[in-house]
């Protein structure tokens, strides 16, 4: 059900009149848990689908996957991002299961057409599991059933050992019980989970600034972190996607991770302006994961005022552009309406 209490984020023009809306819920914390702004309903449940891919990749570390397999960072990324299935990211993927001694048909994760426009039409009908983009993640998976004992056939069921093991620590992030936890398929057949905005905000806020999780998880946290701002590319892809754009946009600054039906979260590290830290998590109550979600994060982070003015405007020229005909003619434009009481 959708909630009423969400607002109006972003508002889609044409001419002098507003032509569509999108409504939704942000959530903005410390890592500290003290709230620094938000909008909307913060409390609508709603699943982490990918953005939970870097607690997934935490648990691997926690597992002793990492260390005993030796992954890299860059395989550490690659399990804590949704790759574009470019070349570069299915040979990361494969190097993995190398190192874990199994097939690409051991992952079951299906197969999809690759994000990247460019992978997608060099590869044709050529694409397997390796560029689905939860490759990395299934991998990862993979290895924990190994270095557990546990079986690998339904190594992606949630009643599974290494599911329960994720579910505790996407629950301890979150700072709430296992038992609370709302358990559903995600789209790469394995466990996802609903948590409210707010938690994913205060999820995204401790994987930046680990302080308050207990010292095991406090180390795992911070290498699957420090991966991701290493290989930004790994986590989506060099060109075109918004993610990498961020992080690049403020080097070692920020994690961001998209998420499915109009989730995305992002954790910007401890700084002068922001000394604990801050978690961010945006839900777009339709669903939309273009337009309307990217005016949202331009918002936010906008009003953070997180990026120099020179990136802020290339994050905007690139993913907030205005709208025009078939002919080019401009006729309306996509923007953030919504205003952050920044504490």
């Amino acid at each position: 059900m959708l909630d009423n209490d969400n607002v109006v984020l972003v508002e889609v023009t044409r001419g002098n009149i507003v032509e569509s809306c999108h409504r939704g819920a942000i959530a903005i914390v410390n890592g500290k848990n003290e709230p620094i702004a938000s909008v909307g309903n913060i409390n609508f449940l709603t699943y982490l689908r990918s953005s939970a891919k870097p607690h997934q990749a935490i648990s691997v570390v926690v597992s002793g996957a990492a260390k005993h397999f030796d992954f890299t960072n860059q395989e550490i990324a690659l399990m804590a991002g949704s790759h574009s299935g470019e070349t570069y990211h299915a040979n990361c993927a494969a190097r993995i299961l190398e190192k874990i001694k199994l097939p690409y048909t051991a992952l079951y994760c299906g197969v999809h057409t690759p994000f990247s426009h460019t992978a997608a039409k060099e590869l044709g009908k050529n694409v397997n599991e390796l560029h689905n983009n939860c490759s990395g993640k299934h991998a990862g998976m993979l290895a924990s059933a190994l270095i557990g004992g546990h079986s690998l056939e339904d190594y992606y069921k949630a009643e599974h050992p290494v599911q329960r093991a994720i579910a505790k620590i996407v629950a301890e992030f979150a700072g709430i019980e296992v038992k609370d936890l709302i358990v559903g398929i995600d789209g790469c057949s394995a466990a996802t989970f609903a948590i409210t905005v707010a938690q994913m905000a205060l999820s995204y806020a401790r994987l930046v600034n680990p302080q308050a999780l207990r010292p095991e998880l406090q180390a795992a946290t911070k290498l699957v972190a420090n991966a991701m701002l290493e290989f930004p590319e790994m986590v989506a892809a060099n060109t075109n996607r918004i993610d990498t754009d961020l992080m690049r946009a403020l080097p070692g600054g920020l994690v961001a991770k998209a998420g499915a039906e109009g989730v995305y979260t992002i954790g910007i590290l401890p700084s002068a302006k922001y000394p604990e830290g801050l978690g961010v998590a945006i839900k777009i109550e339709d669903g939309d994961i273009g337009r309307a979600r990217n005016a949202a994060i331009c918002g936010t982070v906008e009003q953070l005022g997180v990026l120099a003015s020179t990136e802020m405007e290339r994050l905007r020229t690139e993913y907030l552009p205005p709208i025009k005909n078939h002919r080019g003619v401009l006729v309306g434009e996509v923007r953030p309406i919504f205003k952050l009481n920044i504490k």
